[in-house]
C-alpha cells in the first residue's frame, strides 16, 4: 500500500487555476484506478495534499443556496472578489489571504474506503493542531468543519470543510482561519448557516498574526500520525 503522499505548498494561486490543477491530479489517480480494473494491472496510485492561500474568493457547493451569497456582480468586482459554482459537498464558503486551505487528493484505497471517517479525520487533524494553541475546538453535531464553544450562545466556526470523492478519490479539503480578515464573511451566510459568527486563530489568540509556517508545520505533523503516512516532496511512481 503506498502511504507516501506528495506535498506541494503552491504559495499564493488563482482558485480557478488550483481547481484546475486539483482536477488534473484527481483525474490521473482515476485513470490508474481504471486501468488496473481494465487490464488487471498493479499499478500504484499516488496520493497528493496541496497547500494553498487564495485570493479573495466565493465557492458555492453543488447542494448550496445561491442566496446565501449577499453581494451582487458589481459588489463582488468593488470587494476584489470572485465567485465559483463548484463540484464539492457543502454551501457557500469564502477562501482569502490568511486562510490556510489544505486539499488531500488521496485515493482512500490506500488508506481506508471510508468517507465518514475521512471527514473526522480532517476534523481532529484540526483539532489537534488548534488544541496546540490553547484551544478547544470541537465537532458540532449535523455540522461539519471545526467550530469553538459549541452548544452556546457563542459557538463560531474556525474551520470549513468540504469534499468531493469519486471511486475512493478525494479532492477539495479544508479552510482554516489563520489570520483571516473576517469582514469577508459578513457578504455570506457562511455554510448556509444563519446566526453563528466566524472566526480566526489570530482573533482567539489576540495576536496581531500567528505563524502560519508554524501552523502549516502542525498541520502535516497530525496527518501523517492520523493517516498514517509520510509527506514526501515529489512522486516515487509514475502514473499514465
Amino acid at each position: 500500500m503506498n502511504k507516501q503522499i506528495v506535498l506541494e505548498d503552491l504559495g499564493t494561486k488563482d482558485y480557478k487555476a488550483t481547481w484546475d490543477y486539483q482536477e488534473l491530479l484527481f483525474k490521473r489517480i482515476l485513470d490508474t484506478k481504471i486501468k488496473n480494473r481494465r487490464e488487471n494491472a498493479q499499478l500504484e496510485t499516488n496520493n497528493f495534499f496541496l497547500f494553498v492561500e487564495h485570493p479573495h474568493v466565493y465557492t458555492l457547493g453543488k447542494s448550496g443556496d445561491i442566496s446565501n451569497l449577499l453581494l451582487s456582480e458589481a459588489q463582488l468586482e468593488e470587494k476584489g472578489a470572485t465567485f465559483y459554482k463548484i463540484n464539492r459537498g457543502g454551501d457557500i464558503t469564502y477562501h482569502g489571504p490568511g486562510q490556510i486551505v489544505g486539499y488531500p487528493i488521496l485515493d482512500l484505497d490506500n488508506f481506508f474506503t471510508d468517507i465518514h471517517k475521512y471527514l473526522r479525520f480532517l476534523e481532529e487533524v484540526i483539532i489537534l493542531t488548534l488544541e496546540e494553541y490553547g484551544l478547544k475546538a470541537e465537532r458540532s453535531p449535523g455540522e461539519t468543519g471545526v467550530w469553538l464553544d459549541v452548544g452556546t450562545p457563542f459557538a463560531r466556526k474556525i474551520c470549513a470543510m468540504g469534499v468531493r470523492a469519486s471511486r475512493w478519490v478525494t479532492m477539495h479539503g479544508f479552510a482554516l482561519n489563520v489570520n483571516a480578515n473576517l469582514g469577508y464573511f459578513d457578504h455570506i451566510i457562511p455554510c448556509g448557516i444563519r446566526g453563528k459568527a466566524v472566526t480566526s486563530l489570530h482573533v482567539e489568540l489576540g495576536v496581531e498574526n500567528v505563524d502560519e509556517a508554524m501552523v502549516k508545520a502542525k498541520l502535516l505533523k497530525h496527518f501523517e500520525v492520523l493517516f498514517e503516512s509520510t509527506f514526501v516532496s515529489h512522486a516515487n511512481t509514475e502514473t499514465p
